[in-house]
């Protein structure tokens, strides 16, 4: 077994599990209840711990787990609507005026986006 991430968010370490095993990855979540004990044990060696089971799918779980970090830092670009031409912020999934769909990372367009 190979210790992946570890994390005073247990919640992070519960999404980070979930992800990895959607994509196949066997893990193990050690002292997901261990931060009571925080104060009599050394607050860091409480925290929840992700775990790969299998050595050669470590890397692979790496990869995963840098990728959903890095992209939670990323800052969520405002958009303009397609359909009605409302300015939306970026965490906003479809436009609050006509319901329009947010456009997909992938779509956006130098005019589709607001700085």
């Amino acid at each position: 077994m190979i210790r992946i991430h570890a994390s005073d968010d247990r919640f992070l370490i519960a999404q980070l599990s979930d992800l990895l095993k959607a994509n196949g990855i066997p893990i193990l979540v050690r002292n997901e209840f261990l931060q009571g004990a925080a104060g009599e044990l050394p607050v860091n060696e409480c925290w929840p711990e992700l775990w790969v089971t299998d050595a050669d799918m470590a890397g692979r779980a790496r990869d995963l787990v840098e990728d959903y970090l890095d992209a939670l830092e990323q800052p969520v670009r405002s958009w303009i609507c397609r359909r009605c031409g409302e300015s939306i912020e970026g965490q906003f999934g479809c436009c609050w005026r006509c319901g329009g769909p947010a456009p997909k990372s992938g779509d956006l367009d130098p005019e589709s986006h607001v700085d």
